[in-house]
């Protein structure tokens, strides 16, 4: 009988321990498979709608592909037809130009209206919700209304420019005057955008900064220089990053502007590398080649965002 208890006990022990081995394997897999478990949906749809048509546009780009279809692999065939493409270097020329216009006013222009948004005015709330109007509005009425201002015979910025007896300027028909416009419409469009991120920056600065800034007698212009600055830096980099992002891929506005005319203008002084690999793809039905435009877009962008990521980090290291 002793016996039989024994052996009784020896197997409920065997039990308890593999009831909590178990317990224990599965509170293991709940806590370090569950994070996995969470962001898989993510990571399931970037393979699907990111990295997929990623790969299958470097697919088509080593093709000649057109209307009816694959007509055979031809290599590297479009990539070097496409930088010997004067039409590519003047889309790109524009891009490059637009992104200087409409990148460096903006940030500036954000960050001045964030340190004005961090002061004590009345009616704050009401201008810091004021500044998100334009990300709201639609492209289109921004395009329709900045095509009413820039118009060549009745528009308000050659009227304003008649007052100080200057010409009136084609907006559409010169190069830097179609820059100017597209970048306005960008520059008016996102600057707000960009000064809340700023202003959410300033936010998060403790007050005691200015205070002992203020009593060593530093004025508004050193405090902003020597303290906001610095220490929204952050802030700063991101919002360079994705400007510079956008400004690579810009679309709408150069497209609107013209009308819907891909081209750009009639000399193409505004078409985009975004307008030029959509007139090549859905125009021209040149898939391969579109392809390779859309390829050259995505590897410049990476470029452009690992410059920025690493000037970013250089100005951090020599500013510690």
């Amino acid at each position: 009988m002793t016996t039989l208890k024994q052996q009784a006990r020896g197997d409920g022990v065997v039990v308890d321990r593999r009831r909590r081995a178990r317990a224990g394997a599965w509170s293991r897999l709940d806590l370090h498979g569950s994070p996995y478990l969470f962001v898989a949906p993510f990571f399931v749809l970037f393979a699907a709608f990111g990295l997929f048509p990623l790969g299958y546009t470097v697919v088509v780009s080593l093709h000649k592909w057109d209307l009816t279809g694959d007509a055979g692999l031809i290599g590297f065939g479009n990539y070097s037809t496409l930088l010997a493409d004067p039409d590519f270097w003047n889309a790109l020329l524009n891009t490059l130009g637009l992104l200087v216009l409409a990148t460096v006013p903006q940030l500036l222009g954000a960050l001045i209206l964030a340190a004005l948004l961090n002061r004590p005015i009345r009616a704050l709330l009401f201008f810091r919700l004021g500044v998100l109007i334009p990300v709201v509005t639609s492209v289109a009425a921004v395009a329709i209304v900045f095509g009413q201002l820039y118009g060549r015979d009745t528009g308000l910025v050659n009227g304003l420019l008649h007052l100080f007896s200057v010409g009136p300027v084609d907006w559409q028909a010169s190069r830097g005057g179609s820059w100017v416009a597209v970048a306005s419409m960008v520059n008016w469009r996102w600057t707000g955008y960009n000064a809340l991120i700023y202003l959410a920056a300033m936010q998060s600065i403790s007050r005691d900064l200015y205070e002992a800034a203020q009593i060593d007698g530093a004025g508004p212009v050193r405090q902003f220089r020597s303290i906001t600055v610095p220490l929204i830096r952050p802030a700063l980099i991101f919002t360079v990053v994705m400007s510079t992002i956008g400004g690579m891929q810009l679309f709408t506005e150069p497209l609107l502007f013209g009308q819907g005319d891909v081209s750009g203008g009639s000399l193409r002084q505004f078409q985009t590398i975004a307008m030029y690999m959509f007139e090549q793809s859905f125009q021209n039905f040149d898939y391969g080649y579109g392809s390779a435009v859309a390829v050259v877009i995505f590897l410049l962008t990476v470029i452009a965002g690992v410059v920025n990521a690493v000037v970013g980090r250089m100005v951090r290291g020599g500013t510690q």
